[in-house]
């Protein structure tokens, strides 16, 4: 089967084509961090707007390289969690030219395209597996049985991995994307100058807290002077307490759960240090660690086709009713063949 997948749930706009046996045809991903480094974050009409803009240019290239329309068989769009005028963009796409070229619609979870984007590579993981997501707005770890199946191990109390690494990068001056820029400055910090907490480590369980990090860096730099290698140091140890807490975690949702497969997904799994220290840990604990590439960390379409191709392909699909969903938590998923039409 056939599937062209749209993602426009936040700041990214991108198109793809899966085929059920040739594996992914096309995909392109347009990214909107220059229209929002002048505002610090994400604006979610300017958001909408580009999308408007991108989208069909986008979807014209992977049609042509994928062979053109007729040999679509299904159409896949987010149809959350995301900001909610991004998402009627491609929702709006998506359910119009499925009624145009006759051929299902499904409006897909995002983050559930994140768990399964580990699918796309070359050797995938088995189910079932551990996985630990973590993006912008979510950090979870979740027993994955099959495609529609999971059981949430453990999730974020309040802000996730990917928020406190752009609100602490704000602290130290960096621009948006604050992540990726403060990892980069990480780089040249000192090991050992400043050590913050590892949240909730100190007591079972499998949660995240992630806000008192931000806080335990205000208070180390208050009397400081902010220089470029004391930002760097404290960079540095923010980074090292956040990946130690999710390589604490990850050991016991694998403890606790006897699995021998790891996933790591989302635009944080892209961050290196976590890679090198979770794969030194599955090492250890003889444990396959499993990553998508890294251009499907982050928002893509390829995981919205590919996850698309999986519940189309079981029968699942929707009416004709758009559904955007700003939130929409993974414990509402069922498995496609229990899933009824909206």
């Amino acid at each position: 089967m056939r599937i062209l997948g749209l993602e426009t749930s936040c700041d990214e706009t991108a198109a793809a084509v899966y085929d059920g046996s040739a594996g992914l045809l096309a995909h392109e991903v347009y990214s909107q961090v220059d229209l929002h480094a002048a505002y610090g974050g994400v604006v979610p009409e300017l958001a909408s707007r580009d999308h408007l803009r991108k989208l069909l240019p986008l979807l014209r290239k992977v049609l042509d390289a994928a062979g053109g329309p007729g040999a679509i068989e299904g159409i896949a769009y987010t149809s959350g969690p995301g900001l909610v005028g991004a998402l009627l963009v491609g929702a709006s796409v998506a359910r119009s030219l499925a009624y145009a070229w006759r051929v299902p619609c499904l409006g897909v979870h995002h983050m559930e395209g994140h768990l399964l984007a580990p699918l796309l590579e070359p050797e995938p993981p088995e189910f079932p597996f551990v996985a630990l997501l973590v993006s912008g707005g979510h950090t979870l770890l979740a027993r994955v049985e099959a495609v529609g199946r999971y059981e949430v191990l453990g999730s974020s109390l309040d802000d996730a991995a990917g928020e406190a690494f752009d609100k602490t990068a704000k602290l130290l001056g960096l621009g948006y994307p604050g992540g990726p820029q403060l990892a980069a400055l990480a780089e040249r910090g000192r090991p050992d100058v400043f050590r913050f907490p590892r949240p909730l480590t100190e007591r079972p369980g499998l949660d995240f807290s992630f806000s008192g990090l931000k806080t335990a860096v205000v208070v180390a730099l208050r009397d400081r002077e902010l220089d470029d290698q004391t930002r760097a140091d404290a960079a540095l140890a923010f980074e090292e307490a956040v990946v130690d807490t999710l390589v604490i975690k990850c050991r016991r949702a694998l403890e606790a759960t006897d699995a021998r497969t790891l996933v790591v997904a989302g635009g944080v799994g892209a961050n290196r240090r976590l890679r090198a220290r979770v794969r030194a840990m599955g090492e250890q604990a003889g444990v396959r660690v499993v990553y998508p590439r890294v251009e499907f960390c982050t928002d893509n379409a390829a995981m919205i086709a590919l996850l698309g191709h999986l519940r189309l392909a079981a029968g699942q699909h929707d009416g004709l009713a758009l559904r955007p969903r700003a939130r929409w938590p993974m414990t509402e998923l069922v498995p496609p063949s229990r899933a009824t039409p909206l």
